[in-house]
């Protein structure tokens, strides 16, 4: 029997900086939310593969997230390290409705 996703209300996506990130905490899972330059809106794992380290924390450019730790480049579509590294992080559902966001887990 599959699991139903529960969606939980986060917040105004104008609260999340544009090309910046903001970090939650749903079922003791940290979760890193990102904004775009287009606007478009990530949720992953707030945790790199690599060392650990703490994605909000990191610099995003087009759809990619750079680790603080390490410069790892993560995907914020799937999750994958890019480049020659390897490693993967949960990704997240997001939709937003009325200008407010909201994650499925």
């Amino acid at each position: 029997m599959s699991k139903v996703a529960k969606w939980y209300k986060i917040t105004e996506v104008k609260n999340i900086p544009l090309m910046g990130s903001r970090k939650v905490a749903i079922e003791d899972i940290e979760i890193a939310i990102f904004k775009t330059r287009d606007g478009s809106i990530f949720a992953i794992n707030n945790i790199c593969p690599h060392k650990k380290g703490k994605l909000s924390e990191g610099l995003v450019h087009e759809k990619q997230v750079t680790c603080p730790l390490h410069n790892w480049e993560i995907d914020l579509q799937s999750g994958f390290a890019l480049g020659n590294d390897s490693g993967c992080t949960a990704v997240y559902e997001t939709k937003i409705e009325d200008g407010i966001l909201f994650l499925s887990l």
